[in-house]
Order: structure tokens, then sequence, then C-alpha cells
């Protein structure tokens, strides 16, 4: 009686499929007590897991493309060299665009915020806020109002503060051999409260010609300079290519997580 119960138990296993069953011990009687079954490999969710990896593996393709793309790149790691004279400590954190200039000039607090170059390739697809912005050029230096070849930039806002007391902010656009103002404000600092409602003054190109000469001056003695802006642009340049290629790396690794 017992090998008929386990033949039988025997060609039940061979009729269940991808489910397995293991025969447990007989009774006295030589009935079988149950049947155990036992999980198959080929579980609903590790094929999910493998369809869920297939499925990413396209896009996966395609960053670790662009990434390899990025690193034949001769500037991703490029260090440039400060020039002598130099006068600002920089500090560059990495996955930010912004890269901060300071220095103490005489009792003020100077800080530079130096944004990521706008660069002109030649290509239709310029960024537009750098016709506005050589439009502006035009009106604030009132020259010709001939089309002028487009020239790569650096945005920089400029914070000069004292101990105490309000603090004078400068909007710039840097250009290979010049800096231009354009805009300036007045900021409370101590008290932020005061920024709500306070008077902005007019827009920087409608001042006097010799008051707009002399905020120049005034910031180029604090060392905002045409000198130091080949430098910045190349650095700037290198930093934008080293932003690109973590951003590209920490996106492989969230697909791939």
């Amino acid at each position: 009686m017992a090998s008929l119960v386990r033949r039988a138990a025997s060609r039940l296993v061979g009729s269940c499929g991808k489910s397995r069953f293991s025969v447990n011990s007989l009774g006295a009687h030589g009935r079988m007590r149950y049947l155990t079954p036992s999980i198959s490999r080929n579980n609903p969710f590790s094929t999910s897991a493998r369809k869920k990896a297939s499925s990413n593996d396209p896009l996966l393709r395609v960053i670790e493309t662009e990434i390899g793309f990025a690193e034949q790149a001769d500037d991703y790691d490029r260090v440039e060299e400060t020039p002598n004279g130099f006068p600002f400590k920089m500090e560059d954190k990495p996955g930010t665009k912004v890269v901060t200039l300071t220095r103490d000039y005489k009792g003020e607090s100077v800080v530079v915020e130096v944004h990521m170059t706008n660069l002109v390739t030649g290509d239709k697809g310029d960024d537009e806020e750098s016709d506005e912005e050589s439009e502006e050029e035009e009106e604030e230096e009132h020259e010709d109002k001939a089309e002028k070849p487009k020239q790569s930039n650096v945005p920089l806002l400029v914070t000069l503060s004292k101990k105490t007391g309000p603090s004078l902010e400068f909007r710039c656009t840097a250009f290979p051999d010049k800096i231009v103002i354009k805009d300036m404000w007045v900021t409370f600092p101590d008290d932020p409260s005061k920024d709500e409602l306070a008077y902005e003054g007019p827009s920087f190109r409608v001042l006097d010609e010799k008051l707009r000469k002399a905020f120049h001056r005034y910031i180029e003695i604090r060392g905002i300079t045409p000198g130091m802006i080949n430098f910045l642009h190349e650095y700037m340049i290198n930093k934008d290519s080293k932003e690109h290629l973590l951003w590209l790396k920490t996106l492989k690794n969230f697909v791939k997580s």
C-alpha cells in the first residue's frame, strides 16, 4: 500500500509543471499526510526585476555613451592656474553652478558670485539673454545701432558691504575687454524687512554718463577688472564640463538603482 501511495505522489509531482512538491512521511496506515509546495526559482518577482533592468538598458547605454564623450573632452579635468596678483579667494563647491570670490578692501567686504559662462558659438540658438544684454549695452554706451558681433560673457553679482549699514549690489556682465554694469541696488542685510519697501533707484542705464563711469571705476578699484575675466571665462567653461559629467554620473546611478 505504501508503495502505491508513493507512485501516486510521484505521478502527481510530474503533472504539476513548474510547481514542486516534497512528499512527507506516511502515517501508520500508509496514508500520505500532506504535500509541501516549494517555491520555483522562476518566480514572478525575479521576472519583474529582469524586465525592469531590461527596460532601463537602452537609457543606460545612452547615458554611458554620453559619459564617454564627456570624459574625452579636453576641458573636463583641466586645472586653471590662478593668475599672479589675483586678489580674491575662490570657493568652488562641486554640484553648484556658481563660484564665489571674496576679499577685504580697506574694511569693506567684497563678494563676487560668478555664474556659468554664456557661450556664443555662432549658432542661431544662442541665448536670448545675450541678445538683450547686447542691445542694452549699446543703449548704455550710446553707440552706433549697427549690429555688432556677439561675444561670450560671464554674469557677475558683486556685493560690497561694510561692518554695519546697507550694502551695494551690482549685476554685471563681463566681456573679454570690459565689464558692463547692468543694474545696481541698495540692500539692507541687517534688516531684510527694509528691502521689501526700499526705493531701488532708477535704472542704471538712465543715470548720467559721468555717474555710470564713476561706478565702473568704483568696482574696478575693488578688483572687478577686465584683466580677471579671461581667467574666469576659462575657469567657468571647465566647471561647466565637470558639472555636466557629474550630472550624467548621477543620472546613471539613479537609473541603475
